[in-house]
């Protein structure tokens, strides 16, 4: 596993979460159980402390770094190449690709954040609503046919993790 221990703080993986070879997790980084972490993420805990909750995805090129603290709540999805620094993310909530969530910023459980959307430095997020753009502005609220869609998004990703950890395997030529 990607793992590194950095100024004698190491990782801690909760069981069943996977994580891609590629991925580079680092120091004061504690990740909940059955994530999935995939590849070219950088999670950095160096100078302070990444909590991931239980069953929550970081997909592909993320960039989980702090100041002091972030904290991602359980079963959040994380896009393709966002970028969080010192941020506090809670439960179901999505952050669309290429996204930037900047320090300080609240944004709380069943929230869409839309892709390539910045939620400047200390916005707050209030729950079931859509936000996006640049800056971030509320455009509607979350409804039943959303919720159900990041669950379904959640159990694509969960049948994802067991199918790597059966079928990915290294080959050379």
């Amino acid at each position: 596993m990607p793992l590194y221990e950095f100024n004698h703080q190491q990782p801690v993986i909760g069981d069943g979460t996977w994580i891609a070879p590629s991925a580079d997790i680092i120091g004061n980084v504690t990740i909940g159980r059955h994530c999935y972490i995939g590849f070219g993420a950088v999670i950095r805990g160096d100078f302070g402390k990444i909590v991931i909750g239980d069953g929550t995805l970081v997909e592909d090129n993320v960039v989980i770094h702090v100041g002091s603290k972030a904290e991602i709540g359980n079963k959040v999805i994380i896009g393709h190449m966002v970028m969080i620094h010192d941020a506090v993310i809670n439960d179901f909530s999505l952050i669309g690709m290429m996204s930037m969530i900047c320090d300080g910023a609240f944004i709380d459980k069943w929230t869409i954040i839309a892709e390539q959307s910045l939620v400047k430095k200390n916005q707050k997020i209030p729950s079931g609503k859509i936000y996006a753009g640049s800056p971030a502005r509320e455009i509607g609220n979350l409804t039943e046919r959303h919720k159900k869609g990041l669950i379904t998004g959640q159990q694509f990703y969960m049948d994802l993790i067991a199918q790597y950890r059966n079928t990915f395997r290294r080959i050379d030529p």
